[in-house]
């Protein structure tokens, strides 16, 4: 049986592990089908301290890994969690892989994951001008054409916080009117620098090696096909938080991300880390932040169990 699992290889997952190995709990990390989460698909992170150069995302992740199996953290590799019984402790976990595994405490920092249009053009490019992430990446496209996609409140607050940076932001939506708060579709409508595609949808990402050099779009009602000049491609139509092996036994929110308080869930014991309690910030150094503190509540946890 094991003192703490971690489910999740992410910025949250890594720093749970690193505090709870440090607390000699000898921590097992679950790493998932995506081992070091969603930095793994930026390709230069310049928004995390300590690293005024920049560096690589996969870099990154690898070094927190390093750091939490310098103190002793378990990695489980290639595997992930099918299904979870937390009626009782300990709890248990039913893999997709491996053998069930048995644990006094959890902490769950499975992240979520950004929704894209499905286009294999969209992974062809993704990290080089395809992201989901307008406050991670924005600064890269300084004075570039960016295009952004989706229509609610999120499209409209990145576009608009792309305009920071970028020479021209189109907003590209599959409606003739933005399903936005209509204090934030005014904003988005009327900023000089915005651009609405009203009634239109992506068919294709363009690029060649340097990476995304525009969109091949279709007006849904005409059917006109055309060309949008970008330099970054912007997904704004949601995240999916990766719950669904606890959903039914977790209290979560209408979309799925777990609720919360701090980073305890509703269930004793069981604990929330990073991008799949956080449906606001969704950053690395705020998932790093809960992953600490999800591993200081499951120490106290189990101390308090002896």
């Amino acid at each position: 049986m094991e003192n703490v699992v971690i489910i999740g290889a992410g910025a949250a997952g890594l720093t749970a592990a690193i505090y709870t190995a440090r607390a000699n709990l000898e921590p097992l990390v679950i790493e998932g089908m995506q081992p070091g989460g969603q930095l793994t698909t930026t390709t230069e992170v310049e928004n995390y301290p300590g690293f005024p150069e920049g560096i690589d995302g996969t870099e990154m992740m690898d070094k927190f890994k390093a750091q939490a199996a310098r103190f002793g953290t378990k990695f489980l590799e290639y595997d992930a969690v099918a299904k979870a019984d937390l009626s009782q402790r300990p709890f248990k976990l039913e893999m997709m892989a491996g053998d069930p595994i048995e644990a006094k405490t959890l902490i769950i920092a499975t992240g979520a994951t950004a929704k894209y249009l499905g286009l294999e053009s969209e992974q062809k490019f993704l990290g080089r001008g395809v992201t989901a992430c307008a406050t991670c990446d924005g600064a890269f496209y300084k004075d570039m054409p960016v295009v952004v996609i989706g229509g609610g409140d999120t499209a409209c607050e990145e576009a608009i916080f792309l305009t920071k940076f970028a020479s021209k932001v189109t907003l590209i939506h599959r409606r003739d009117e933005l399903r936005a708060s209509k204090i934030m579709a005014d904003r988005a409508i009327n900023h000089e620098k915005i651009e609405i595609a009203w009634d239109t949808v992506v068919e294709e990402v363009l690029g060649d090696d340097s990476g995304v050099t525009g969109v091949r779009v279709k007006n849904v009602k005409s059917g006109e096909i055309s060309e949008i000049e970008c330099k970054g491609y912007f997904s704004a139509i949601g995240h999916k938080p990766n719950t669904e092996a606890f959903a039914d036994q977790l209290e979560t929110d209408e979309v799925g991300y777990l609720i919360a308080n701090g980073v305890k869930t509703s269930i004793e014991g069981v604990y929330a880390a990073g991008d799949v309690s956080d449906a606001i910030y969704r950053q690395a150094v705020t998932a790093a932040g809960t992953g600490c503190a999800a591993a200081l509540e499951a120490e106290r946890f189990l101390e308090a169990q002896e």
